[in-house]
């Protein structure tokens, strides 16, 4: 190819950018860039649209690209980013199939939850790049890469740069001998992952944990909830109970809540007068366990037979099903033959949760949420299995992750921050009679944006999984790529949220975020709760059944922290957040 230069005075100002495509995309190619009468400056590169992406910022590391002269001279291109700003105004949430105080909560509707449709691409289909190397030895690879070399975030992290692409093809742990597969496509932008929630694409079936399934051993021989796909008939009448469970214990969970969560500060207080720190993490696991047995079942466990040991059993119940994609700090040969090769016998905590599900039967049974599971169809003993699932593995779990990350990040968020929730929480409580409700909480914007962020920078649950239904195409920000039926897809979330083509500022905790009308259309983009916080749970999709109520208990912690201190601050320690000041309320 070529082009005559043309002739005439040009304007000092003017900068005529010519690109010459010398082939297809996967051909070399070259860009000329004329600057009035200089020569002609070029660039060579694999494939044009590649550079043509890298030019938009990316907070991830990609190779950077200069233009070079004929001449010795050298020029270098920079990118602005974006600003933003927030009003303090937001919307209310509503509480669907969880918590209210008006006297009845409707169950969800029946119809399936639809995705906003995303435009067809123009992008032209591209192979998903990556490998998963040769039978066995690929797979382990991975996994050590992923436990021990890399770490989980660089594992991702140096593919993405590695292939250019927010979306690759990797194994993921645990691999040989758990998993009979570890092949998936990974997904790691705001944009292609909303398919792992869209069930009319993509089935869930015994995907909860990903690549594996742990041994239904260690759930009395059933498939609970969470590993069930919509499809399925049992997966409607189970979600029913859940949200049976929610709605008649709306009346409890503000009080409760208070109880439990000032026994944990007067143990903070205690604590933090005797040491000099005290383990917020530790008081609460105690604490939220005490809240959802209270509030969900009106029972004490303090009164029982289980005592003060619910707390206990659990971590280790849980480490028996979540123990090949985890790593707990033993000597590598170790983890890896224990943990990540052969799945940890089930009969080693049978005792255990023999002792869990006696509690749960008991506090089920008195609670009605059992004569419910009979009216429904289910067996009373599948119910309690279910309901074992849902509060001590999905809600217990969870606030054990998530108490501790809001302690964190608002305590790192400094005086400033604390001073301004203070006085929003207060003056919004005095100006409802002094009483924590819901009709005061929504007067609190700061504080509401505040809890959405915590589950935006580090969400609760990471991972998620499902298998594509059909072939599917699936979109980018860069790209566009085909998806075989059968295949498995996995997100890791972290990646997704701090998606730097949707947020500023992504690896900043930024507690107004959310704050006024531009704020409320980010929340799209939180997706904590298996999807997007402005759709709701319903029988028919797999996004969380409590979704409301812990999003509710989360702004619970935050107006119980501030109505009773002004501010305080925090060590973290690898597994624990360490209180080391407390502040008591002073206006």
């Amino acid at each position: 190819m070529s082009q005559k230069k043309k002739e005439g005075k040009k304007s000092p100002c003017a900068l005529n950018i010519i690109l010459y495509d010398n082939g297809p995309t996967n051909h070399k190619s070259t860009i000329k860039i004329k600057l009035d009468s200089t020569k002609p400056y070029h660039i060579k590169f694999s494939n044009l649209h590649r550079l043509l992406r890298e030019m938009a910022s990316n907070s991830l590391s990609f190779p950077s690209f200069q233009i070079h002269p004929q001449s010795s001279k050298r020029w270098s291109s920079s990118s602005s980013s974006k600003s933003s700003t927030c009003r303090f105004s937001t919307r209310p949430i509503k509480i669907t199939a969880s918590v209210s105080e008006k006297p009845s909560v409707p169950v969800p509707p029946l119809q399936p939850t639809v995705l906003p449709s995303e435009p067809p691409s123009k992008q032209p289909i591209q192979k998903i790049p990556g490998n998963y190397g040769l039978p066995f030895f690929g797979p382990i690879k991975d996994r050590v890469d992923y436990f021990y070399n890399q770490g989980r975030v660089e594992f991702f992290k140096s593919r993405v740069q590695k292939y250019q692409s927010t979306v690759y093809r990797a194994n993921m742990p645990p691999g040989p001998f758990i998993s009979s597969n570890p092949n998936v496509i990974v997904l790691l932008d705001g944009k292609s992952f909303p398919i792992l929630f869209d069930v009319t694409k993509v089935e869930k079936k015994d995907l909860f944990t990903g690549t594996y399934m742990p041994s239904t051993e260690l759930t009395g021989g059933y498939r609970v909830l969470s590993y069930l796909d919509p499809s399925e008939p049992s997966h409607a009448k189970l979600k029913q109970l859940l949200f049976f469970l929610l709605k008649s214990s709306r009346d409890k969970v503000i009080p409760e809540f208070h109880s439990s969560y000032t026994e944990l500060f007067e143990t903070l207080e205690s604590e933090l007068a005797g040491k000099g720190k005290a383990n917020f993490s530790e008081a609460n696991d105690t604490a939220a366990f005490n809240f959802l047995s209270r509030s969900l079942y009106g029972t004490n466990p303090a009164d029982t037979k289980l005592g003060l040991d619910g707390p206990k059993l659990i971590p280790l119940w849980v480490l028996f099903q979540l123990g090949p994609i985890l790593t707990i700090g033993l000597p590598r040969p170790v983890e890896e033959l224990l943990l990540h090769t052969f799945r940890l016998p089930p009969i080693l905590v049978k005792k255990n949760y023999q002792r869990l599900y006696d509690f749960f039967y008991a506090a089920a049974s008195s609670g009605h949420v059992l004569d419910e599971a009979d009216r429904l169809g289910i067996s009373r003993e599948e119910a309690c299995h279910n309901i074992i699932f849902a509060t001590c593995f999905n809600s217990f779990g969870g606030m054990k992750i998530l108490f501790p990350n809001v302690i964190k990040w608002v305590g790192r968020a400094g005086s400033k921050l604390h001073t301004q929730l203070a006085e929003e929480i207060r003056s919004a409580v005095r100006s409802n009679g002094g009483k924590v409700t819901m009709a005061a909480m929504e007067q609190m914007p700061l504080m509401k944006s505040a809890a959405f962020e915590v589950f935006r920078i580090e969400p609760p649950v990471p991972f998620q999984y499902a298998k594509a239904k059909k072939d599917l195409i699936i979109s980018s920000h860069d790209a566009t790529f085909e998806v075989k039926e059968g295949e498995m897809l996995f997100g890791y979330q972290p990646f997704a949220t701090k998606d730097p083509k949707i947020f500023d500022r992504p690896e900043e905790f930024v507690a107004d975020r959310f704050v006024g009308d531009d704020g409320e259309k980010m929340l799209k983009h939180v997706l904590w709760s298996n999807g997007p916080e402005t759709q709701n749970p319903t029988v028919d999709n797999k996004q969380c059944a409590g979704k409301d109520f812990v999003v509710l208990a989360t702004r619970l912690m935050l107006v119980e922290l501030f109505l009773r201190y002004d501010s305080f601050e925090i060590e973290v320690e690898s597994s624990s957040v360490m209180i080391t000041s407390l502040k008591r309320a002073s206006f």
